[in-house]
């Protein structure tokens, strides 16, 4: 029996402290509450089309219909989600490595279950692993890594003032990495700076990566909006072909503009079809134990898309519109003052000002432009008609 000095120091869920709130689902809140017409929100991370929409894709929509017209069961998938959906998104996202038996994948919500699983997956074969990541980067990384009980090991990626990637302090936090660490890889399109590795420093990261025997994680969330589908994943594959163990967490919310459905695949690489296969079962148990079964719906309307021929073409040429959309708006905003010429060199939906926390809250006060306290902003967050009003305004505080 508990004394009554034991019952009163026990905690309770009350005695919880408070949460540090996510800094930019806190920017989502404050730009919904604020009722100005004329607000610019380049602080959400979803696409955007010339009138300011989010839309769902012709492919996706046609491929949805066909779901409600056709599914006869909401039976439970099993906890590897859609089967045939992660094999059709072999050939994109691995190229070349489709047909690698020491490669297996599964169907996880969105990206960012695939980046807890796979780490939780390091974790159990080696809890003393550190994860080599720059910074600055999406702000989930950091949280998904601490949870799972592994040690970040940080380096600056990219110097925002000068516009550039610090290529040589990323070669020495990777040099500096022991057998069995990770390095976490933006596969393209760079979130929050816009600013990719080029081909010649994708393959120095990679043979410095498979000369230590480092796990490289890669994180591709933004395939096809950069440069191209093939383009945009040549890194990925690069360091497929030259080491043994990877792992790959991969999104489909932006792709196919599904971000509420939470789609996304963990693909995992040893050095043979046994080891792989062992830590899938790993894997499986994981998975299980997180969320059980991964939503159907997303997932089953992407199958559908890339089943059928006609609906994948119609979904690639939708593609090439999003991506000549986002280069249409980086060079718009580009070409409005030479200090902001950076943006057009850069790829994906985002990039980052050089601007202090004070300009970027005078921004939302003066002008209801919502954007991250780190500069950060989504080039396509705004209507065409509004490009001229936010490149006014970011003139006026760079040069304030």
């Amino acid at each position: 029996m508990l004394s009554d000095t034991q019952i009163t120091a026990a905690k309770g869920i009350a005695d919880l402290p408070p949460v540090q709130s996510d800094s930019l689902l806190k920017l989502i809140g404050l730009a919904n509450a604020d009722k100005r017409p004329e607000k610019i929100d380049v602080g959400v991370g979803v696409y955007r089309d010339s009138i300011g929409r989010t839309p769902i894709l012709r492919a996706v929509k046609a491929a949805e219909k066909r779901l409600w017209e056709t599914q006869d069961s909401k039976g439970y998938l099993g906890n590897r989600g859609d089967i045939r959906f992660a094999e059709l998104l072999r050939p994109i996202v691995l190229g070349e490595h489709a047909r690698d038996e020491r490669i297996s994948g599964l169907q996880t919500p969105g990206g960012c279950g695939a980046l807890r699983l796979g780490f939780q997956l390091v974790c159990a074969a080696n809890p003393e692993a550190r994860v080599i990541l720059g910074t600055p980067t999406w702000p989930n990384h950091q949280p998904i890594i601490h949870g799972v009980g592994l040690e970040p090991v940080e380096y600056p990626y990219y110097d925002r003032d000068n516009r550039q990637i610090r290529f040589d302090a990323m070669m020495a936090a990777i040099e500096s990495g022991r057998p069995g660490d990770v390095v976490l890889l933006h596969g393209c399109c760079h979130n929050p700076t816009g600013a990719d590795l080029d081909a010649g420093q994708w393959a120095e990261v990679t043979r410095v990566v498979a000369r230590r025997g480092l796990l490289p994680f890669v994180d591709i969330a933004y395939q096809g909006l950069g440069r191209g589908l093939d383009e945009d994943a040549a890194g990925l594959r690069g360091i497929l072909s030259a080491c043994d163990e990877v792992l790959v967490a991969q999104s489909c919310d932006k792709s196919f503009g599904v971000y509420r459905d939470r789609v996304g695949a963990l693909f995992i690489k040893t050095a043979s079809r046994e080891a792989t296969a062992n830590a899938m079962g790993h894997v499986l148990q994981m998975a299980r134990e997180m969320w059980s079964m991964p939503p159907d719906h997303g997932a089953a309307a992407i199958r559908i898309v890339l089943e059928d021929e006609v609906l994948t073409a119609d979904w690639r040429a939708e593609l090439d519109t999003m991506r000549e959309r986002i280069a249409y708006v980086r060079g718009r905003i580009a070409a409005a003052d030479p200090r902001l010429a950076f943006i057009a060199e850069q790829y994906g939906m985002f990039s980052m000002l050089p601007l202090t926390v004070e300009k970027v809250l005078k921004l939302r006060e003066d002008h209801a432009i919502y954007m991250a306290d780190s500069g950060r902003f989504n080039v396509i967050g705004m209507a065409d008609d509004r490009i001229d009003d936010f490149v006014a305004a970011i003139v006026e505080a760079i040069g304030g």
